[in-house]
């Protein structure tokens, strides 16, 4: 059983608990899911099965949306609503069009803070765990990309918002970060996953649904191919001799990324060229004469080769 399924993960459960549900249902070990969701937060959570578990680090590369909902007046130390309070401030009187403008200066590239409280590892240990003990961290700011953010509603001292990212933004500190701007803190009190790269809400399925389906033995109607995972990258289409060298973890020649047959979509943040030589290395999809995927390759430009880096084959079958 292979494949990714979109799950609609609901408020409260970490996303290690989606992850051991569906591996109770679908009594598979080879399960994981691609880019975390707190428990305060709610929406899509790419579950990946058997050897889409192979993808996840690919399945956000196109970015994610949000819906968010701030609190101004109160800042906490874990930056969202479960946290302790540390600090209350008198919320200023700013108007919609104030907010909207300040707003505006979060878009773009720029270098994010994480949360002291974020699964980043510190020597290994998660940073939540070292914060938990009382130790009292820094992060290092890590470059992150904000494309779309629009104020849907603003009743002091809550506003909500509909956010565009790149994967690896943190929304509890962009909350942070508005709070501070404004001079009152602020708080993350609902965050709610509308898209994670190419899976969207309205797609999305619960963990009820995916136990009826099991049931009922629909369970393919919501399985998706882990080639969905890579649609963003170009596609090299090889004959099956050139296959089997791929297949085998041997580079291959096909066109390279100045070719006019392929087509670089940009990730978040890498210009609309899309990747500039030594800043991302340049990917494409292997796939054969009817169009499915089997590998990934990484382009060498001194020797003018692909090299297979992360392979789907043979095992896949035929």
């Amino acid at each position: 059983m292979d494949g990714i399924l979109n799950i609609n993960k609901p408020v409260g459960l970490t996303s290690h608990d989606v992850v051991a549900r569906v591996r109770r249902l679908l009594r598979q070990q080879r399960v994981g899911h691609a880019g975390t969701l707190d428990p305060l937060a709610s929406g899509v959570l790419p579950v990946c099965v058997g050897l889409a578990t192979r993808v996840a680090d690919y399945l956000s590369e196109s970015g994610k949306a949000y819906q968010a909902e701030i609190v101004l007046g109160v800042e906490t130390d874990t930056y969202d609503r479960e946290g302790q309070v540390l600090n209350t401030q008198p919320v200023p009187d700013v108007s919609r069009e104030q907010i909207e403008s300040l707003l505006r200066t979060f878009i773009g590239p720029q270098l994010q803070v994480p949360p002291p409280y974020s699964a980043i590892k510190l020597q290994g240990e998660p940073a939540y765990r070292r914060a938990r003990a009382g130790e009292s961290l820094k992060l290092e700011a890590r470059p992150v990309v904000i494309e779309r953010l629009v104020l849907l509603a603003w009743e002091k001292p809550r506003l909500q918002l509909e956010i565009e990212c790149s994967k690896g933004t943190y929304i509890r500190s962009l909350a942070h970060d508005l709070g501070q701007r404004l001079g009152c803190g602020a708080y993350l009190s609902a965050l709610l996953r509308t898209r994670s790269g190419p899976l969207t809400l309205q797609e999305s399925i619960t963990l009820e649904q995916l136990d009826e389906a099991l049931a009922s033995g629909n369970l393919e109607r919501y399985l998706l191919p882990l080639d969905i995972a890579l649609q963003h990258y170009p596609a090299l289409v090889v004959d099956a001799k050139t296959l089997q060298r791929v297949l085998h973890g041997n580079s291959f020649r096909a066109p390279g990324p100045e070719s006019e047959s392929l087509t670089f979509a940009p990730a978040p943040g890498r210009g609309k060229d899309g990747p500039h030589p030594g800043e991302q290395p340049q990917l494409a999809r292997v796939c054969d004469e009817q169009g499915r995927t089997w590998a990934l390759a990484v382009w060498k430009p001194e020797q003018r080769l692909w090299q297979p880096m992360r392979v789907f084959g043979p095992e896949r079958g035929s």
